[in-house]
C-alpha cells in the first residue's frame, strides 16, 4: 500500500516557485504543471488518504491544501493565502483539492480543520485563511517561513 500512496502522491503534488533560477523547481513535460493534466486517483480509504497527506506535508518544508491552482485559485480565501506566500517570495507546493475528493475529505479529517485552505509547514499544521492572515499581519508568519 505504501508504494500506490507514494506513486499516486507524486502525481498530486503542485511545486510552485519564485522566479528566480535558484528556486526554480524542474517541470515534467514541456508546459509547467499548472497547464498540465493533473486528475490522477488518489488512494481509497482513510489510512491510505492520510498516509498520502502525511507524505506530502513531511517531504514539502511549504505545503497548501488549496481549492484550485497557484495561478488560478478557486475561492477567495485560497487566493488570500496565495497572495500572501508568494509576498515572502518562497518556494511552496500545492495540492488543488477540488480534482481529489478523497484528499478533500481527509485533508479536514487529517488535521481536524473543517476549512480549506489549509497550510503546513515544516509537516505542522499553521491554520486556514484566518489564522495565516492574522499570522502575516502580525509578522509571526515570516519568521515561521525563514525558520
Amino acid at each position: 500500500m505504501l508504494s500506490s500512496v507514494r506513486a499516486a502522491s507524486s502525481l498530486l503534488v503542485r511545486r510552485s516557485g519564485v522566479m528566480r533560477p535558484s528556486l526554480i523547481r524542474p517541470f515534467s513535460g514541456d508546459s509547467h504543471d499548472d497547464f498540465g493534466a493533473v486528475k490522477k486517483e488518489a488512494p481509497e480509504g482513510k489510512d491510505a488518504v492520510h498516509a498520502m497527506i502525511q507524505q506530502h506535508v513531511t517531504e514539502n518544508r511549504i505545503m497548501l491544501y488549496m481549492k484550485g491552482s497557484p495561478s488560478a485559485p478557486q475561492c477567495g480565501f485560497s487566493a488570500k493565502v496565495i497572495g500572501i506566500l508568494k509576498g515572502h517570495d518562497i518556494p511552496f507546493s500545492s495540492v488543488n483539492v477540488l480534482e481529489y475528493a478523497e484528499i478533500r475529505e481527509g485533508i479536514k479529517t487529517f488535521s481536524d480543520w473543517p476549512t480549506i485552505p489549509q497550510l503546513y509547514v515544516d509537516g505542522e499544521f499553521v491554520g486556514g485563511c484566518d489564522i495565516v492572515t492574522q499570522m502575516e499581519e502580525e509578522g509571526e508568519l515570516g519568521e515561521l517561513l525563514k525558520e
